[in-house]
C-alpha cells in the first residue's frame, strides 16, 4: 500500500470527487474519520492549530489506513482520498462538509463551529463529532443551525461501521439527508437518535465507566475482574475499563463533566479515581498507560 500523498494529484480532466470533507482537528477522532474518508476514497482537508500536530497525524492515517485494510475493514483495492492538512480554517471553503473534531469542550467547539460557518457556503452540511455536547446547545454559535447536525462517530472509525446521528431541534432536512448521504459513502450505517447530554451512547457508557472506576476505587474489584465480568457475564467484546483507555481517560472525564454539568446528576461528576489519572498523565492506549498498561502509544 502507498502512503497517503504529501499533496493533492494534478488536475487530470478527471471528474471531481462527490465530496470533500474537512476535519477540524487533528487528535485521536480527527485521525480516525480522516482514516476511514481517505480509504473510501473521499479527499479530505485536515485542520489543526500546528504543521508538527499535522505531520503526526499524517504519519497516524498512513498506519490506520494499513491496519484497517489488513483488517479488511476498509477495501483493500482501489483509490485513496487525497490528503491535504492546514492549519487555516479559511481553506475548508470549497469543503461539501466539515466535521468539527476538536476537544470536548463546548466554548471550543462553539469558536470552531463559529469560524467554520462564517468560512463556507450556505448549505454546507455541518456535522459535530460531538459526544455529549447536545447539538442545539452548538447551533447557537452557528450562522444558519439548520446546515448543523451530530454524528458521534465510534472510536476507532474506521474499524466500528456504526455511528449516532444526532438530529438537533434545528437542524434541517436537508442537512440530515445529507449526513446520510456522507456516511454511506463513508460505508457506516448511521443511528438516527434525538439531542440531549450524551445522546444515546454516552449518556449510558460514560456512567457505566465512572461506576467501573468507583468500584476498583472501592477495592471491590481490580480492573482485570470488572472488564473480565463485563466480557463473560454479559457477551461485551471490550469492558468499561478497556473501552475508556481506548477512547482516553481525559475525554471520559470532559464528557462527564459535561453530563454533570447539563443533568446535574451526581452519577456523572468524574470519581476520584479517574480524576487521579488524568492529572498523573495516564490517559489510556494514547500515552501507553490507563487502567492497564499498553506496549507503546498508540
Amino acid at each position: 500500500m502507498n502512503d497517503v500523498p504529501r499533496e493533492t494529484r494534478p488536475d487530470d480532466g478527471a471528474p471531481a470527487r462527490r465530496h470533500r470533507l474537512a476535519v477540524i482537528g487533528a487528535g485521536v477522532m480527527g485521525t480516525g474519520i480522516t482514516t476511514l474518508a481517505l480509504g473510501r476514497d473521499v479527499d479530505v482537508i485536515l485542520v489543526d492549530v500546528s504543521e508538527d500536530l499535522l505531520d503526526k497525524a499524517r504519519d497516524a492515517v498512513t498506519g490506520q489506513l494499513r491496519l484497517a485494510r489488513m483488517m479488511g475493514k476498509l477495501p483493500r483495492e482501489g483509490a485513496t482520498g487525497d490528503l491535504v492538512t492546514t492549519t487555516r480554517i479559511a481553506d475548508v471553503a470549497d469543503a461539501t462538509a466539515v466535521v468539527e473534531a476538536v476537544t470536548e469542550l463546548a466554548p471550543l467547539k462553539a469558536k470552531v463551529l463559529a469560524e467554520v460557518s462564517a468560512a463556507v457556503a450556505p448549505g454546507t452540511l455541518l456535522i459535530s463529532n460531538t459526544s455529549a455536547v447536545p447539538i442545539d446547545e452548538q447551533a447557537d454559535a452557528v450562522a444558519r443551525p439548520e446546515d448543523l447536525v451530530g454524528i458521534h462517530f465510534m472510536n476507532p472509525p474506521y474499524l466500528i461501521g456504526t455511528a449516532e446521528l444526532i438530529r438537533g431541534p434545528r437542524s434541517g432536512d436537508a442537512a440530515v439527508e445529507a449526513a446520510r448521504e456522507l456516511l454511506d459513502t463513508l460505508g457506516q450505517h448511521g443511528v438516527l437518535v434525538g439531542d440531549g447530554p450524551g445522546f444515546v451512547i454516552n449518556r449510558i457508557l460514560q456512567r457505566m465507566i465512572n461506576e467501573a472506576a468507583r468500584i476498583v476505587a472501592e477495592g471491590i474489584a481490580d480492573p482485570e475482574s470488572v472488564d473480565a465480568a463485563f466480557e463473560g457475564c454479559l457477551g461485551h467484546t471490550t469492558g468499561p475499563l478497556a473501552t475508556a483507555d481506548l477512547i482516553g481517560l481525559d475525554n471520559v472525564v470532559d464528557s462527564l463533566r459535561v453530563l454533570h454539568e447539563r443533568t446535574g446528576d451526581a452519577g456523572y461528576e468524574p470519581c476520584a479515581l479517574l480524576l487521579d489519572k488524568v492529572a498523573a498523565g495516564d490517559h489510556g492506549r494514547k500515552t501507553g498507560r490507563g487502567f492497564f498498561a499498553y506496549g507503546g502509544t498508540s
